[in-house]
């Protein structure tokens, strides 16, 4: 029996006997917590990983990531500039994703996210060439690659239109404006950020029309595609668009572009805020007009801006939101509808808009002061 017992216990040590975990598992089981938000078990992975391999740049620019979303954006600089030159161990070339990530980070350094965003570009622009040279190369992977070059020269125009930069009052800043949008139509003609930031720009050349036919077309590129399409722009690109199309009093498409917004994200605080608004803009035309809109009174309109704003409120508070001139701007309207005598709706109505006051809105083709978007 003793003999035994001995040869069960060797057994069961040698079973348990494992291989440390190898880096690309390391890496599925970083991402995988990452999906998951847990952040400070990710980086415990991801230092396992750098410990393995102290030069690893995707392991360093996952790290600058978590980093990111944890709020440490001094360290996340640190990462990311360990991926480029002087550095020894950088890679070379250098992956661009560093430098978009730091010309975001330099947003005290107007000058340095520019060098930053074109030399983004520049390393972006030679992978191109090399993948319409190579044989092998994807769609997939020029796509990709395109979409990163005109979010970097997006990312300049928006640096140039800046009103709290002083490059902005840059007698050459509208030119260079549109020097880097005519860049980015080249690169990728359909591309919907390019043609919203110069929709954008048109907006401040105050031509309105010429900026209410570029919002249509962007809303037109992608808004039948399906949400699994990797065409089909990620939230903030959509809630950009919304906000355009706020500035253009096209309410109705912006009700619908957020409505795609919700069915991917309805706990995304801006989204709310921005329907709270696009109701409370459609409540004051109908006052203003003593008209209907979409055949809602104001009171309708502001009761379902009301829901929206309230909404955005106790999410903007429960995830701790960092954006507080948006709760200042929503608790603002908040105050004005109060002050309009316009109250939250009942407690056991349905959080937010009623549905079916979405549906008459968003169904309508007279929308006040829209323009059919189709």
């Amino acid at each position: 029996m003793g003999r035994t017992q001995t040869k069960s216990k060797r057994t069961r040590s040698s079973g348990t006997a494992k291989n440390p975990p190898s880096i690309p598992e390391l890496f599925q089981k970083a991402q995988s917590l990452i999906d998951r938000c847990d952040y400070d078990l990710a980086t415990l992975f991801l230092h396992r990983i750098l410990e393995q391999s102290p030069s690893n740049p995707d392991a360093k620019e996952m790290l600058g990531v978590v980093l990111i979303e944890t709020g440490q954006l001094d360290s996340a600089k640190e990462t990311f500039l360990s991926l480029l030159p002087p550095n020894p161990d950088a890679p070379v070339p250098p992956p661009p994703s560093a430098h978009l990530y730091l010309a975001q980070l330099s947003d005290d350094d107007p000058h340095r996210a520019l060098q930053h965003y074109q030399a983004a570009v520049d390393i972006l622009s030679a992978q191109l060439k090399g993948k319409e040279r190579a044989v092998d190369s994807t769609r997939e992977d020029e796509s990709s690659i395109k979409a990163n070059i005109v979010r970097a020269l997006v990312g300049m125009v928006e640096i140039w239109m800046d009103p709290s930069y002083d490059l902005c009052f840059d007698p050459e800043a509208e030119k260079n404006c549109e020097k880097l949008l005519e860049l980015a139509h080249q690169t990728d003609p359909d591309n919907a950020e390019a043609l919203q930031a110069l929709a954008s720009v048109r907006l401040s050349q105050e031509r309105s029309d010429d900026a209410r036919e570029i919002v249509g077309r962007a809303w037109t590129l992608w808004k039948d595609l399906d949400q699994d399409d990797p065409r089909y722009p990620p939230i903030p690109t959509r809630l950009s668009l919304v906000k355009l199309c706020l500035e253009l009093s096209l309410y109705t498409p912006a009700l619908q572009i957020l409505q795609t917004v919700m069915l991917s994200d309805d706990q995304e605080v801006e989204a709310w805020y921005l329907e709270g608004w696009c109701f409370f803009l459609m409540s004051e035309q109908a006052r203003e007009t003593k008209s209907t809109l979409d055949d809602l009174t104001w009171e309708e309109l502001g009761r379902s801006a009301r829901d929206c704003l309230d909404t955005c409120q106790m999410l903007h508070l429960g995830q701790a939101h960092p954006d507080q001139p948006l709760l200042d701007h929503a608790n603002e309207l908040i105050q004005k509808l109060e002050a309009m005598g316009i109250q939250p709706s009942p407690e056991d109505d349905t959080v937010g808009v009623n549905p079916d006051v979405w549906e008459d809105v968003v169904d309508s083709d007279d929308g006040g002061s829209d323009v059919e978007m189709s």
